[in-house]
C-alpha cells in the first residue's frame, strides 16, 4: 500500500472535519504497520488558502500533478465553496479519476455535494447531511442509494455528514484496513463516547 494520503485544501475548508482522520493516520499509533502515513496537502494552485477556522495553509502539491498511482487515499473536506459555484469541481473530477483507478476517496459535508453533481453517488451507497441537501444538487440521481447513517463505506468511497468527523475517520481506517477490528471498534468508542474501557484495549494494541 502507498503510505501517502492526499488531503485537498481550498479556501473555507472545514478544518475540524478531517482532523481525527489525518492525525491518527499520521501518528501510526495502534496501526498494523508501523510508521503511519504522510499527509500531503493538495490545492488548485500553489497559493495559500484559509480554512473556515482561520488557518492559513500552503499546499504541498497542485491538483494537476496529483495521480492516483501515488496515493493511498484522497480526502475531500467540506467548504463553503462547494455550495458557491463550480470552483471546486476539478476536485470532484479528480475523485472520479481516483475511483476509476481503484484508489479510495473520502468526502465529508459539502464535498458530498460536489461528488453528487459529478454523478459519483448515483451507483454507490452514501450519506451526507440529509438527503434533501443532495437532491438539491443538479445531476444527482442517487437518492435511492442514500443511507441515513453517521458515515458510509461503499467499495472505495467513504462519505459522512458535517457532524460526524469521528465516524468519518472510522470508515477511512476501515477501508485502509490499518487497525485490527477490535482496535478500530475501541478507537471509535474512545473518541466518540469517551469510553474508558476502550482506552485499555488501545494501550495493549
Amino acid at each position: 500500500m502507498k503510505r501517502i494520503v492526499h488531503h485537498a485544501i481550498y479556501d473555507t475548508f472545514a478544518d475540524w472535519e478531517t482532523g481525527h482522520a489525518t492525525a491518527h493516520l499520521r501518528n501510526g499509533r495502534y496501526q498494523r504497520e508501523p510508521g503511519g502515513f504522510e499527509i500531503v496537502t493538495v490545492g488548485l494552485t500553489g497559493a495559500s488558502v484559509v480554512s473556515m477556522g482561520g488557518l492559513r495553509v500552503t499546499p504541498d502539491l497542485t491538483l494537476d500533478r496529483l495521480s492516483p498511482a501515488d496515493s493511498a487515499l484522497l480526502v475531500l473536506p467540506g467548504a463553503d465553496l462547494w455550495d458557491a459555484g463550480d470552483e471546486l469541481a476539478p476536485f470532484a473530477r479528480k475523485a472520479r479519476e481516483f475511483l476509476d483507478a481503484g484508489v479510495p476517496v473520502a468526502a465529508i459535508c459539502g464535498a458530498t455535494a460536489g461528488l453528487a453533481r459529478e454523478g459519483l453517488l448515483d451507483d454507490r451507497e452514501h450519506t451526507s447531511a440529509v438527503v434533501q441537501y443532495l437532491e438539491a444538487q443538479e445531476g444527482y440521481a442517487g437518492a435511492k442509494r442514500y443511507v441515513d447513517s453517521d458515515a458510509v463505506l461503499d467499495g472505495d468511497l467513504v462519505t459522512a455528514g458535517p457532524t460526524e468527523p469521528v465516524a468519518f475517520a472510522r470508515e477511512i481506517f476501515r477501508r485502509l484496513d490499518i487497525y485490527r477490528p477490535e482496535v478500530l471498534e475501541a478507537w471509535f468508542r474512545l473518541f466518540s463516547r469517551s469510553d474508558a474501557a476502550a482506552y485499555e484495549v488501545l494501550m495493549t494494541a
